[in-house]
């Protein structure tokens, strides 16, 4: 299974990052690449319409997540391992200083009406 989260720079809807059995993966949205105010999330991460994939979590992403006392808050109260990264960065990044957040991506559950 994997986890999803849409990238925010700025307020503007800049991309997806998922994790999956593969890794790691960023692709930025088309709409942003062609809008003339994009710019890139992270001077290592240009704007391009390749995605980026990594087997570990891209540098700029960790580097979003809590570290120390705030880390250790996370682990205990929301029962969350620290080398869980993907689900750090979803669940403490939605409000995080500087231009970047990150919202993690509902699950849509399909349902049978009969």
């Amino acid at each position: 299974m994997s986890k999803k989260g849409k990238v925010y720079y700025k307020n503007f809807y800049a991309g997806i990052i998922e994790e999956n059995e593969d890794g790691f993966m960023f692709n930025y949205d088309q709409n942003y690449i062609n809008s003339e105010k994009s710019q890139p999330i992270s001077l290592t991460m240009p704007v391009r319409k390749e995605p980026y994939s990594s087997k570990m979590i891209f540098p700029f992403f960790d580097g979003l997540i809590p570290e120390g006392w705030l880390l250790d808050i996370a682990e205990i109260n929301w029962k969350i391992n620290e080398r869980d990264r993907m689900e750090l960065l979803l669940t403490f990044c939605n409000d995080c200083i500087g231009a970047v957040r990150i919202e993690r991506e509902k699950m849509e559950i399909e349902t049978n009406e009969k």
